[in-house]
């Protein structure tokens, strides 16, 4: 078992993904450019500032990101000369008789 570092900076996000930042992370978003951020705060019924953005990258946690990632690690173990088990997918068999 291992974990891959930065896994999710890898995947391309292929269709828009949008989320919500809210309260005091919409407020310093606002902080580091006011002139662009300032005209797409809203708030909430409780008056908390809210802010809705497009991704360009992806973003840990997102189901579309972990599904791509997915993909793209499938593609290179096949690349690199493992099987997808299937029986389960969370493995991938490499044939030893394979090796010169």
């Amino acid at each position: 078992m291992t974990d891959i570092l930065g896994a999710f900076l890898h995947t391309d996000i292929k269709d828009p993904e949008h989320m919500v930042l809210e309260g005091t992370l919409a407020e310093h978003i606002i902080k580091l450019e006011q002139t662009i951020y300032r005209k797409y705060i809203w708030h909430g019924k409780k008056g908390k500032p809210m802010l809705y953005v497009q991704l360009k990258k992806a973003l840990y946690c997102t189901l579309q990101v972990a599904l791509l990632f997915w993909i793209l690690l499938s593609k290179s173990f096949g690349d690199w000369g493992f099987t997808i088990n299937p029986y389960d997918q969370c493995v991938a068999n490499f044939d030893n008789s394979k090796l010169t």
